[in-house]
């Protein structure tokens, strides 16, 4: 879901607190940077300054003197040519660095959020930050860092000038300046509005076509796509409406400096010609006067012209830094899972892998990972006024298969989400071995677990990289083996380039039920004692549901499964079959128990209900 944010950042303070946080991670080029700027708005100072000596000398007939006023003046500029340079290249690798720190840092903690928060905002909205937000903070700092500090030396050593060469003429300036700062705030205040508006649309504009351009084939199987044109262009005339407003006030700023500009030199002009002819300053002076008072705008205008890129990083700024707020996904466990061996019957520790695993509990007692999971009046809701499961108390023996079966909304999903830790319980617990998984470190927890989802995603990369996501480690003959196991050894080597074949845009070029076979495969390689298959064979047909059924069967012995599944098919062989409805169990036991009951099972059973 799309950020509302409408107004000027909530606590500027704290955004800039964090943004200068990074910049000093770099405080040595940074250095380097404000030197090199300091010398070149000097530079400029001076150098328009020498036009005093320069026309002095030229009304006196002095060439001499001329000469080395004008070669002084061009060394002044040449430096400050070079400072320029300097500082511009300075700045563009620190601008790098800290936008490659910032990316960093969120990327690492948008990776310990809680499910929570991919479950309630789009991956558009998501996306934004790493690239429209980013961006934003990039081109100000690339275009708009370094420009500050100069037009601020510039704009202080011009009024300072001014006000040496002749105080009287300065005060017209001085007020000419006021104004101008009034504007500038004022227009860059209603800008600021329109700049978090227009974040927030691009956010939603991009996450709604995400899923447009993802389901084209739903859309067109529909004739959805007049419908989907006209929700865009909704969406899209939001977007130019903040985008028109934010520009629309930031693009008057230029030209109301220059127009005061124009109207503050011909004042002076008028005013100080006048002066020169009643012989209270020099022609020099107020040469060098009316160049600096037309130079003054000049920073104005920089600044100005920075502003929007200053106004969008803002409102860019304090929508990643938000979420680097966030408080990450909570892991108190002190539980490690660990290899060990048996040594006389006695658990050891040992650093090969034996494929035997131990729980390690922090006071060192070793408990064997044997996958006895239960559940003790366990209550949950994701949000807290609204309970989702209801006193549910089950348990699964090691080496048990458990299936769970209820319409749409019963709570089946929701119960494997618990057992890894993917949301809390509000009540009761959740116990594993005889250890509450809010004990035991969400890493190790997981390890332990092996996870088919409904949803297959694939990753760019070769076949045998994607099933080998499941064990980072795995050898090319485990890969192998893991993939007979799931049948899918089969259809991989009929494959162009076998395992070898490149998997593009989550597996576009495999079918369906190719890329959920490549998702057990992936779960059988990992060779975990606890395996969740949440409607794992959903998308394949029946033939290739019972060839993984039975390759599964090797997959499954000796181990804790959790299965939820639309087809009662494959729930028959199953130890103990959970029938939920409305967050509660309401049938509990094998196939023959409960078709005896003649109780909800027995009616989605003989099709008098449909499995959803």
């Amino acid at each position: 879901m799309a950020q509302k944010n409408n107004k000027r950042p909530e606590n500027l303070r704290q955004t800039l607190r964090v943004f200068l946080s990074y910049l000093g991670r770099h405080k040595r080029m940074l250095f380097v940077v404000a030197v090199l700027v300091s010398v070149s708005a000097t530079a400029n100072l001076l150098g328009t300054y020498m036009i005093r000596p320069v026309v002095n000398n030229l009304a006196d007939g002095k060439v001499s003197t001329l000469i080395a006023g004008v070669a002084i003046a061009a060394v002044i500029f040449g430096i400050g040519a070079l400072s320029a340079w300097g500082y511009s290249q300075t700045m563009v690798k620190v601008a790098q660095r800290v936008i490659y720190d910032i990316r960093h840092d969120l990327f690492a903690h948008v990776q310990k959020l809680p499910l929570k928060f991919f479950d309630t905002r789009k991956n558009g909205d998501i996306m934004s930050l790493f690239t429209n937000d980013i961006d934003t903070i990039s081109d100000a700092l690339n275009n708009s860092f370094a420009m500050v500090i100069q037009t601020f030396i510039q704009m202080v050593g011009t009024l300072l000038i001014l006000y040496i060469l002749n105080w009287k003429l300065s005060l017209i300036v001085t007020a000419c300046y006021a104004f101008m700062f009034w504007y500038i705030r004022f227009s860059g205040a209603k800008s600021k509005q329109y700049y978090g508006k227009q974040q927030a649309s691009l956010g939603e504009l991009n996450g709604y076509i995400e899923e447009m351009i993802s389901g084209q084939k739903v859309i067109k199987v529909f004739n959805h796509e007049q419908k989907s044109f006209e929700e865009f262009c909704a969406k899209n005339e939001e977007l130019r409406k903040a985008g028109t407003g934010a520009q629309g006030y930031a693009a008057t700023m230029v030209p109301m400096v220059v127009s005061i500009s124009y109207i503050n030199y011909a004042i002076v002009a008028v005013l100080g010609g006048l002066l020169a002819l009643n012989g209270h300053t020099d022609l020099g002076s107020l040469a060098s006067y009316l160049v600096f008072v037309r130079q003054a705008a000049l920073p104005i205008n920089q600044f100005t012209q920075q502003s929007n890129f200053l106004l969008a990083a803002l409102a860019g700024a304090e929508r990643v830094f938000k979420v680097m707020d966030m408080e990450p996904e909570i892991d108190e466990g002190k539980t490690d899972l660990i290899s060990v061996k048996k040594e006389n019957g006695v658990l050891v520790p040992c650093k090969e892998k034996t494929g035997l695993w131990a729980w390690k509990k922090n006071d060192g007692t070793l408990v064997e990972l044997k996958g006895d999971v239960r559940f003790d009046h366990v209550d949950f809701g994701y949000d807290d006024d609204r309970m989702i499961l209801k006193q549910i108390s089950l348990y699964a023996k090691p080496g048990q298969k458990i299936a769970f079966v209820g319409s749409t909304g019963a709570g089946k999903t929701t119960i494997t989400n618990l057992i890894n830790r993917f949301y809390d319980v509000q009540g009761g617990s959740v116990i594993y071995d005889g250890i509450d998984v809010r004990d035991i470190k969400k890493d190790a927890l997981r390890r332990s677990l092996g996870i088919v989802l409904q949803d297959t995603h694939l990753f760019t990369g070769t076949v045998a990289e994607n099933i080998r996501f499941g064990k980072l480690d795995a050898t090319q003959e485990k890969i192998e083996k893991a993939a007979k196991i799931a049948n899918a050894d089969s259809f991989i080597r009929r494959l162009p380039h076998g395992y070898d074949t490149l998997v593009t845009a989550d597996g576009a070029n495999l079918s369906q039920g190719q890329r959920q076979l490549l998702a057990i495969a992936r779960a059988a390689v990992a060779d975990p004692p606890v395996l969740i298959l949440d409607e794992a064979t959903s998308s394949v047909d029946t033939r290739t549901e019972a060839l993984i059924e039975r390759g599964m069967d090797q997959l499954m012995e000796g181990r804790t499964v959790f299965v939820i599944a639309h087809r009662l098919s494959t729930v028959r062989n199953s130890n103990a079959i959970m029938v939920l409805e409305q967050g509660k169990i309401v049938e509990r036991g094998d196939h023959d128990d409960l078709l005896e009951q003649k109780g909800k099972y027995y009616q989605l059973y003989h099709g008098m209900f449909e499995l959803s």
